[in-house]
């Protein structure tokens, strides 16, 4: 039980860590970019549907239909995005927290290749929006209660997350035992996912989240592979 919270309070005693910053900065900043860039699309759309309609009084009204869809979307698909944001950097957090903590494991590791990278990138996206469609399904008749779509957005996440920071901390080291079972517990990957789905909920906080998950991963598959 105290696995969770020893690993994630050393993946935040390492935020200062200048690899770690560094990875940081680029993924904040391509996330946010990619949100900008939509919605500056979408206000541009706008602008010219309504322009081709000759509908009067339509300036500015693109640019706040943008706005709004850029920080709509922002709330609805951060997870989606910062998660495959973070996979082309995956590799750069692990060999930052596996120098400083697990040396022995890192002379051990492969590099990925980009195309791995790039493809595990798409699967992890792939999956995320799967899921938080199918969640949506279920949570629309739930809107009601209120607490309901929270809640299945959170569970559908928590399992969701879980699994890819276990994927990206282990991804370098299946190929030692590739018939092993995972190293972590389905328990530890709900938990591991749950936390980090509740801080993607936070704002602010939710920049950090990604990378504190993927090194907490780091810690938890060492320390349960010995």
């Amino acid at each position: 039980m105290l696995a969770l919270p020893s690993a994630l309070g050393r993946a935040a005693a390492q935020l200062a860590d200048p690899a770690i910053l560094r990875v940081l900065a680029k993924s904040i900043a391509i996330t946010l970019v990619v949100f900008v860039l939509l919605g500056l699309g979408a206000g541009f759309a706008i602008d010219a549907l309504l322009e081709r309609r000759d509908i009067a009084g339509s300036e500015g009204i693109g640019a706040l239909v943008g706005l709004l869809l850029a920080v709509v979307g922002g709330w609805l698909l951060f997870r989606l995005v910062a998660l495959a944001v973070l996979q082309f950097f995956a590799d750069e957090i692990v060999a930052a927290v596996e120098s400083r903590h697990y040396p022995q494991a890192r002379a051990r590791a492969r590099a990925l290749p980009w195309r791995a990278e790039l493809a595990a990138s798409v699967r992890a996206t792939a999956r995320a929006l799967a899921a938080n469609l199918g969640a949506l399904i279920v949570a629309i008749p739930l809107a009601f209660t209120a607490i309901g779509p929270a809640l299945v957005f959170w569970l559908v996440n928590a399992w969701l997350l879980g699994r890819e920071f276990q994927d990206l901390a282990w991804a370098r080291h299946r190929h030692a035992a590739p018939a092993a079972e995972p190293p972590l517990t389905g328990a530890q990957r709900f938990l591991l996912g749950g936390t980090i789905a509740g801080l993607l909920a936070v704002p602010f906080v939710n920049l950090l989240g990604p990378v504190l998950g993927a090194a907490a991963a780091v810690h938890l598959v060492h320390r349960r592979k010995g």
